[in-house]
């Protein structure tokens, strides 16, 4: 479990529930109204629904899955793993990775193309191929959240129009003023909060995500290719280490 999405997201909905119970004695009813959260988190949703297919906005689910829940292999895990298999292919062949213990399946593809042959161009351009393709599947994830959040305080905007409708429309009747400011307010409130403590937070955390994979599986191609080509484990393990950050690459040096 990502722990720094949870904390972050419930840290800050446990602190504007904190100041909505401050503000009001205790009243926290008084920030619920069935027609904004209508207008905002309904409208919303159908309005994100109408940007994507109907399989992409029911696949929603799964996409918040990948910001809460998503175990990745670092990438001082995969350097090692590829100075191993790098180490077996010198001493006994392609033919001697087959059996090889490999947890990370576009690895595994790598290793297995090497194994049936395959020349490096189509090494290559098959792993490229992929990487492309999981790149842009993170990339439709991050844009359905990041149409929520733009489209959030357009609806909030919506609702607070509908409640200074009904309030200006009725000012001759005190009694209706209050309920129509409180949906001209509560709308706004709501959208800002749907955009800005959901729908912002996840779309950058599936953007990490992207970012994460992409760089292991370069990092891989790099040393499948390395490997392919019968380069020397230290020097595979010399060029994927510039993968890692400096500091990381420093604080190996001084170890």
């Amino acid at each position: 479990m990502d722990l720094a999405t949870v904390i972050g997201i419930l840290g800050a909905i446990g602190l504007i529930v904190m100041s909505m119970f401050m503000s009001s004695d205790g009243e926290i009813g008084m920030f619920a109204d069935a027609a904004s959260s209508v207008i905002v988190f309904g409208g919303s949703l159908f309005i994100v629904l109408a940007n994507f297919s109907m399989s992409k906005f029911f696949a929603i689910g799964k996409v918040v899955g990948k910001a809460f829940m998503f175990k990745i292999e670092t990438p001082e895990e995969l350097i090692e793993k590829a100075v191993e298999l790098a180490d077996s292919a010198r001493k006994g062949g392609f033919l001697a990775l087959e059996e090889a213990d490999i947890p990370n399946s576009f690895m595994r593809k790598g290793v297995d193309m090497l194994v049936d042959g395959h020349d490096a161009d189509v090494v290559r351009a098959t792993l490229q191929k992929d990487i492309a393709l999981t790149s842009s599947r993170h990339e439709s994830g991050a844009l359905l959240f990041k149409k929520l959040g733009d489209i959030a305080p357009a609806m909030g905007m919506i609702g607070t129009l509908i409640g200074l409708v009904a309030m200006l429309s009725n000012m001759d009747d005190p009694k209706a003023i209050g309920p129509a400011m409180a949906v001209a307010l509560l709308t706004t409130l709501y959208g800002a909060f749907l955009a800005n403590v959901v729908a912002i937070p996840i779309q950058s955390k599936l953007e990490l995500r992207k970012d994460e994979e992409e760089l292991n599986q370069r990092l891989i191609l790099d040393a499948i290719l390395g490997i392919q080509d019968g380069q020397n484990p230290k020097v595979i393990e010399g060029i994927l280490k510039n993968y890692l950050p400096e500091s990381k690459r420093l604080h190996e040096k001084e170890e």
